[in-house]
């Protein structure tokens, strides 16, 4: 019976674990403001009742979502780890760039897992450096199976930190292959 009841224990604790991503170290922490959205409250939003073409596109992307995070910070100390742990990610993933932008002092990188299609997405992470309106740092990591060209909708609705910047990747890319 002891036996049993660690070897659940003990499969229960791996599959937590591995549930995890390498962001979730920032949630909880000072300094550090933390937005993280489920595969279930997708689901309930997913159910809301549509009334124009707009929300319809909305609920059709958001049923294609897995999790969404966004940290956010202010502190230098915390945008130095939270870059360090995006860097490491970006190597040891399969992530590619899909863009970069630097201007008036605010860096913008995302990068993507492609799907099965050149505008599919499996997973899109942003950071942002030195953003407004006061010089934030921006951690995002959308995972799902979605296209990128809906990304707009998402923005829109949800009022993302650095949704401006998505909307620019959603519009001018026409896939992570042809767009750095």
């Amino acid at each position: 019976m002891r036996k049993l009841i660690l070897s659940l224990v003990l499969v229960l604790s791996t599959s937590t674990f591995f549930g995890q991503s390498v962001f979730d170290k920032f949630d909880g922490q000072d300094n550090i403001a933390t937005v993280i959205v489920n595969k279930k409250m997708f689901t309930l939003l997913s159910k809301m009742e549509v009334k124009d073409k707009e929300t319809q596109q909305y609920v059709n992307l958001i049923k294609k979502l897995d999790n969404l995070k966004v940290f956010v910070t202010e502190s230098d100390k915390k945008a130095e780890d939270m870059k360090a742990v995006s860097d490491k990610y970006i190597k040891s993933s399969a992530l590619e760039e899909l863009m970069r932008i630097t201007e008036k002092g605010k860096s913008v990188k995302i990068y993507v897992k492609s799907g099965a299609s050149e505008s599919q997405v499996k997973e899109l992470l942003m950071f942002v450096d030195g953003a407004a309106p006061k010089n934030q740092t921006v951690l995002m990591s959308l995972t799902g199976d979605f296209d990128l060209n809906e990304l707009s909708v998402l923005t829109d609705k949800m009022n993302l930190p650095g949704g401006d910047d998505l909307k620019k990747a959603s519009k001018g890319a026409k896939g992570p292959k042809g767009a750095k």
